[in-house]
């Protein structure tokens, strides 16, 4: 495979103004100054003393409390549902083959599409024919939304078109993997907007008509075959599974 001649960072930073999840998930980081931790390292070293210390100061250090779904993250199958269809297991994270991320990537723009569209097949296939690109096996694909304007806003988390399940499908069936939908946020295939994505269920426990399949990602991820096309392998890692 050919070496990019560039790399652009499509990640997102942690930190704690900017609003990427809803409030009970966000990271908390407490910053903690050179002054504050020059009694730390005099612990730390017997007999060191504050005035030792260059300028009486320690190390610059964060403490950081996180979700697995904080910053630019690859949700594993295994966040969705712990088995597909057929019974076998999804695929924990530390299962995902690593050249699967560093791979040619194309980008889909979807910026005018109305926030909560659940994009279709024939909207894809329009839009590679727009760009004039041919996806290939393992492709990544971006998908450019409205979000990504109102990234540090609460509208964020409402922002933005879906790719829906004949959209998912019209991507796996062609070898992609893993996309990014808000160029920020890594996503596996489809992701729609987290708080438009409740309103087909209320409507569902309301006893209204629904297709949660073309919203919502459980049914999807337990038909999709691409999953059981690969050998997984048993992990006894404690470490994340899902991220």
């Amino acid at each position: 495979m050919k070496l990019p001649s560039r790399i652009i960072d499509l990640s997102s930073p942690l930190e704690n103004e900017t609003v990427y999840d809803p409030p009970f998930m966000r990271p908390k980081i407490a910053y903690r100054s050179n002054a504050d931790t020059a009694p730390l390292l005099c612990e730390l070293f017997p007999g060191l003393r504050r005035e030792d210390l260059p300028d009486g100061e320690g190390w610059a250090i964060e403490e950081i409390q996180l979700n697995t779904h904080n910053g630019t993250h690859m949700d594993a199958p295994f966040h969705f549902q712990s088995k597909s269809i057929d019974g076998k297991p999804m695929m924990t994270i530390d299962q995902v083959p690593l050249d699967w991320f560093f791979r040619p990537g194309v980008k889909l723009d979807f910026r005018k599409v109305p926030d909560g569209h659940v994009v279709r097949a024939a909207e894809v296939d329009a839009e590679l024919k727009r760009i004039g690109h041919e996806l290939k096996p393992f492709d990544i694909v971006l998908v450019n939304t409205r979000a990504s304007r109102c990234i540090g806003s609460d509208e964020y988390l409402t922002a933005g078109c879906g790719m829906g399940r004949e959209a998912t499908l019209y991507l796996t069936s062609r070898g992609v993997r893993h996309r990014h939908r808000r160029l920020g946020l890594g996503r596996p295939v489809r992701a729609y907007p987290q708080a438009l994505a409740r309103k087909p269920m209320t409507r569902r426990s309301s006893g209204k008509a629904t297709k949660p399949a073309a919203r919502f990602p459980i049914a999807i991820w337990r038909n999709c075959a691409i999953w059981n096309s690969f050998p997984i392998t048993a992990s006894s890692s404690p470490a994340s599974r899902t991220k």
